[in-house]
């Protein structure tokens, strides 16, 4: 059989219009995908301590350590006192001691609220930090703990005088 008895299924590639010879046209595979970043809000009692955009959180469970990075699963989890660790938007990093607290994680927002927490500039000088701050709160509630401790001795005397 030559090629110009077979049907005009079995043509060759040749006499094929031109759209089934070239691939068709794809979607650029370079195309770049714009992740947003995380917002990350650090509450304490008192005040918004930290409220910063972030590409990346380090902190630290009762299970282990983890890393927070944008389009990560929503998920809650506790906080042991330790350390936290972010970076921003320009690739520094920056280190936030933390005492116990929870972290909750809700598409591109990041909450952690924790009782006491301190800004440290450097790794070398979070111990530095930690010392200063947190073991001056400790000296002042143990104070307070002590006049409270007094203050309801008094009241259970007078209550029994009654």
């Amino acid at each position: 059989m030559t090629s110009s008895t077979l049907p005009a299924q079995h043509t060759t590639s040749s006499t094929l219009p031109a759209q089934h010879t070239t691939s068709p046209a794809l979607p650029s595979q370079h195309a770049t995908f714009v992740t947003p970043p995380l917002r990350l809000k650090l509450l304490l009692p008192t005040e918004v301590l930290i409220e910063q955009v972030i590409q990346k959180l380090i902190a630290e469970s009762p299970h282990g350590s983890f890393c927070l990075r944008p389009r990560h699963q929503d998920w809650v989890t506790a906080l042991v006192p330790g350390l936290l660790s972010f970076v921003d938007l320009q690739g520094q990093e920056h280190f936030v001691a933390v005492d116990e607290g929870h972290l909750v994680k809700c598409g591109d927002q990041v909450l952690v609220s924790c009782g006491r927490a301190s800004i440290s500039p450097s790794l070398g000088q979070v111990r530095q930090t930690v010392e200063q701050e947190f073991l001056q709160r400790d000296a002042r509630e143990e104070r307070a703990h002590a006049v409270l401790m007094r203050l309801e001795a008094l009241f259970v005397q007078r209550f029994a005088k009654i």
